[in-house]
């Protein structure tokens, strides 16, 4: 492998895991005694989906790209709802829970949404990685899984020092962080 397909892989990884950052540090800041198992499990589901979306566009490309770009119109409005459901039910949440309250953990069902929510646009890097084959596309895929792993974990660990910090305004902030990731995809799909 070239150094220069590493360091598209790489940068690659950074941009798409940027959303995943801001969503970790909203699960951080949600549960600040979140342990370091549960922390690499949460990171995990964020490499996933970013590691198989642009396999499924790679794939899409391959094959159905016609029914794809009707699709891709589509990217930034599902994003902005699952962000402003998850991101708004948090909000609720952290503005009705009283002071001594312990914060719920983020459910598997919400994790699952905020993986395909902050990785649904990578679908498109599908179109970017077309010209590889299958071997490389799939190498590119795991590097961008294994730098949103890393990037979410720190988002993690930096919520949970700031999540200890504010304890009871957390779950707002984090509400209000995933709100403006949504409008911040969906302003970014409709414009770019």
């Amino acid at each position: 492998m070239e150094w220069s397909f590493l360091l598209n892989s790489i940068l690659l990884g950074v941009g798409l895991a940027m959303d995943a950052f801001s969503v970790c540090l909203a699960n951080g800041l949600n549960e600040p005694k979140m342990k370091v198992k549960r922390m690499c499990a949460v990171s995990s589901v964020f490499a996933v989906f970013q590691a198989l979306m642009p396999m499924l566009g790679w794939v899409c490309v391959h094959t159905i790209v016609s029914y794809f770009s009707a699709f891709q119109k589509l990217i930034p409005w599902i994003a902005l709802v699952l962000l402003l459901y998850i991101g708004g039910k948090m909000l609720i949440e952290g503005i009705m829970a009283k002071e001594e309250d312990e914060k719920p953990a983020v459910t598997f069902g919400a994790l699952m949404i905020q993986g395909v929510a902050t990785s649904i646009d990578a679908l498109s890097v599908g179109f970017t990685i077309a010209e590889y084959g299958v071997a490389r596309a799939l190498v590119c895929s795991l590097i961008v899984a294994t730098v949103t792993f890393f990037i979410s974990l720190g988002g993690i660990i930096l919520g949970k020092q700031f999540g200890t910090r504010l304890a009871n305004k957390a779950a707002i902030l984090g509400g209000v962080i995933l709100i403006a990731i949504g409008i911040e995809i969906f302003v970014g799909g409709i414009i770019g």
